[in-house]
């Protein structure tokens, strides 16, 4: 691994902070004291059935539970009944396990406990529409804030008033019973309320800011949902709910971890690294902008960094709809942006790629890119500034064969990107 073979350093770096996330490595670490009474898991998230598992193994007490993850993706349980339901659109298997899991934390007592193992993806798993709307008017909020461009923790913000579980509803749910909250945060900021929009984690935001997310990002949402918003209904527990007080939340992993485990990946091998944020957010294609004139800035006149130097990234970018029938994530699309930006620039290769292994709709992880991509594509009849335009980035790397797929790596820490100025 060296600057000389900068997608075996991408593919090293990627490892080490997958790894930095393993949820059998970090769970043991944050174990509560045994109860007197029982000892409940839940869960929700693409990496809940590996925190399970895991959980399992180092838990020398009796247990049961539930926890849910996408579909096609998990791994086998062997006292947590595992189930599974759609992401990105929720769907009525989501409906069925959001049930299971507050049916899991009905009746307990003051003596029993609830372990619940949430990381990122959980909101679309948990659809638990209010009385008066329905799985649609959910999916329909949920195809909105998708295509909005708006950032993740103003789309939980407005999740969570619009459900039965989220917010902070399934501790309430769980009451009287001790709440200890492990989580693996894919948000920028690493907020624990924002993570699958909370599910026992509420937070202080207001309905009012719901409205306001509403009407700022000129949301199409259901007339329903409307009146749900603006009345007292869509309230979420506070924070300083007494009923919550027991409780405990802890953030077991995280996107700052994981770059600085991918940062000591690229030390060991002798490369110059900096991290320049772990919460970057914003217009994918507009990030890839910048990080090209960061590159470009570099290659040229050796400012802000001198060459050679690795730089690290982190956070969770955001991709407005403008095409249709667009395939490609974030990352593709903010690489896309990249290699436009340093066509013909020699001495510049990049990387970025989802950590949970599922970079939008496809299989792909992410993609590379290098000085060289744009004139490849070209050359491959795929055009990538239109490409760019209709969202669709992943054809305009499939052309190339610079895809990057890793398979489902069982957690979820947010977006890892890199840019290598040689």
């Amino acid at each position: 691994m060296s600057v000389d073979d900068p997608r075996a350093l991408f593919r090293a770096i990627f490892a080490a902070a997958v790894t930095a996330a393993d949820s059998a490595q970090v769970v043991r670490d944050f174990l509560p004291p045994r109860p007197k009474g029982r000892t409940v898991v839940v869960g929700a998230g693409k990496a809940s059935t590996e925190m399970a598992r895991a959980f399992e193994r180092v838990w020398d007490g009796s247990l049961e539970g539930v926890v849910v993850t996408r579909h096609g993706q998990g791994v086998p349980c062997e006292r947590i009944r595992v189930l599974h339901s759609a992401h990105p659109v929720p769907d009525a298997a989501g409906l069925a396990a959001s049930e299971a899991l507050l049916k899991a934390v009905a009746g307990l007592t003051a003596d029993d406990l609830v372990v619940a193992l949430i990381s990122g993806g959980g909101s679309a798993l948990l659809p638990a529409p209010p009385p008066g709307l329905t799985l649609d008017d959910e999916i329909a909020v949920n195809r909105a804030l998708l295509a909005s461009g708006a950032p993740i923790s103003a789309m939980n913000t407005l999740r969570k008033h619009v459900s039965t579980i989220k917010g902070g509803r399934l501790a309430l749910a769980a009451h009287p019973a001790r709440v200890v909250t492990l989580v693996v945060s894919d948000i920028p900021g690493d907020n624990p309320a924002f993570v699958a929009s909370g599910p026992t984690v509420p937070d202080t935001a207001s309905r009012a800011d719901a409205l306001k997310i509403a009407v700022d990002w000129r949301l199409d949402l259901p007339d329903a949902v409307m009146a749900h918003l603006r009345s007292p209904a869509a309230d979420a527990p506070r924070p300083d709910d007494p009923r919550l007080a027991r409780n405990e939340i802890h953030v077991i992993a995280s996107a700052a971890i994981s770059l600085d485990a991918a940062a000591a990946e690229a030390r060991k091998a002798g490369i110059e690294t900096m991290i320049l944020s772990d919460s970057i957010e914003g217009e994918a294609r507009e990030v890839g902008s910048v990080h090209a004139a960061i590159a470009r800035e570099i290659a040229a006149r050796d400012r802000p960094f001198r060459k050679p130097v690795l730089l690290l990234s982190g956070g969770e970018t955001t991709v407005t709809l403008r095409g249709k029938g667009g395939r490609g994530g974030r990352n593709a699309e903010f690489l896309l942006s990249l290699a436009l930006g340093i066509d013909g620039v020699p001495g510049i290769h990049a990387f970025a790629a989802d950590t949970d292994g599922i970079d939008g709709t496809q299989d792909n992880a992410g993609a590379f890119a290098d000085s060289t991509s744009a004139a490849r594509m070209r050359a491959a009849g795929a055009d990538p500034r239109a490409a760019l335009m209709r969202n669709d980035a992943w054809s305009a790397f499939d052309a190339v064969g610079d895809l990057f797929v890793s398979g489902p790596t069982g957690t979820n820490v947010n977006d890892l990107r890199a840019v290598l100025v040689r």
